[in-house]
């Protein structure tokens, strides 16, 4: 972003939390086969029932469509943070989301250190810090509208939307919880490479 050198722009040095604007939390969404994204921007805490809405959202308004009739869904997701492999709410909301699109749910997670070769961080996320590089970012629907209007020479395209719930922090999960999980770990891995799939109903 280019300013007169007479009338430079001001902005905030630090990124810390403004109170009456409030906190932008993006959380995508990156189909390796259409070359498409999808970001939610929470207003809240980026926690596991964030992270699963955003998979939800996609889901939605572009994976039903794209994938009619599929038979399960692949998700890559790095080892840590709100997705990650250790999180009890994780795979509780994944088992919420199973039983309401009625499709089994694979989760492959990245071992520790190796999020780097996440492919939704160099083909997804470093072009949109590309796009609305030097631009501030003042309000919520500046940064969906520099995130949709994010592409690449290889055809990238990225939707995007505000998401409103506020997602509450610690969330306790407990063993019952978990042992009624319809989860199969998989012989490589198992705490790194599982299936949940749709409870069914007596």
């Amino acid at each position: 972003m280019s300013c007169a050198k007479s009338s430079p722009e001001h902005v905030n040095v630090y990124d810390f939390v403004d109170p009456e604007v409030g906190r932008a939390t993006p959380y995508g969404v990156y189909d390796i086969t259409q070359n498409k994204g999808w970001v939610s921007v929470g207003i809240s805490f980026d926690t596991a029932r964030f992270a699963v809405n955003t998979l939800r959202q996609w889901w939605l308004n572009c994976g039903e469509r794209e994938y009619a009739g599929t038979q399960g869904l692949l998700v890559n997701a790095d080892g840590g943070g709100s997705n990650g492999s250790r999180v009890r709410l994780w795979k509780i909301s994944l088992q919420e989301f199973a039983n309401e699109i009625n499709i089994p749910i694979t989760v492959c997670h990245y071992p520790p250190g190796t999020s780097k070769w996440n492919p939704i961080e160099h083909r997804m996320f470093a072009p949109i810090s590309a796009n609305w590089r030097a631009k501030p970012l003042r309000s919520f629907n500046d940064a969906t509208q520099y995130i949709r209007a994010t592409t690449t020479k290889t055809g990238l395209t990225i939707d995007a939307a505000l998401d409103t719930t506020i997602y509450e922090k610690g969330v306790k999960i407990t063993k019952k919880q978990i042992k009624a999980l319809n989860m199969t770990r998989h012989t490589f891995h198992g705490e790194w490479n599982y299936t949940i799939s749709p409870t069914r109903s007596p």
